[in-house]
This record gives C-alpha cells, sequence and structure tokens, in this order.
C-alpha cells in the first residue's frame, strides 16, 4: 500500500474517533443530568442541561481539534 493510502486511512480513523468524542460527551452530559434528575426530582431540567452542556462540550472539542495546528 502506498503512502497516501496509508495516510487517507490514519486521517478517516481521526475523524472517527473525534466523532466518537463528541457523542461521546453529549452522552456524559445525559447520563449526569438524568443521575442528578432522578437523585433530586427535578426531571426533566438536569437532563436537558446535561445535554445541552455535552453539546456545548463536545463542540468546543472539535473546534480545538479542528484548528490545531498539526505540525506532525
Amino acid at each position: 500500500m502506498s503512502e497516501s493510502v496509508h495516510r487517507r486511512v490514519a486521517e478517516h480513523l481521526a475523524a472517527g474517533a473525534e466523532s466518537t468524542a463528541f457523542l461521546g460527551s453529549i452522552l456524559a452530559g445525559w447520563l449526569l443530568g438524568f443521575l442528578g434528575d432522578r437523585a433530586l426530582g427535578t426531571y426533566p431540567l438536569l437532563v436537558v442541561v446535561g445535554i445541552v452542556a455535552g453539546s456545548v462540550i463536545g463542540f468546543w472539542r472539535m473546534w480545538t481539534i479542528a484548528t490545531r495546528d498539526d505540525a506532525r
């Protein structure tokens, strides 16, 4: 396999890892909100807050990955 094929495969794997991290942020926010709502009886307030916070963190992580200067 040529070097360009290896580079393209590596780029696709990196994109998959980044999107998984984004989804993980949203799911973690949902889970923490759900558990908080169960403990405090405030359903669905903390679920909504958790999803929004997870989305913001996920977008921030994607932005930092997309705008970093790769000197590799």
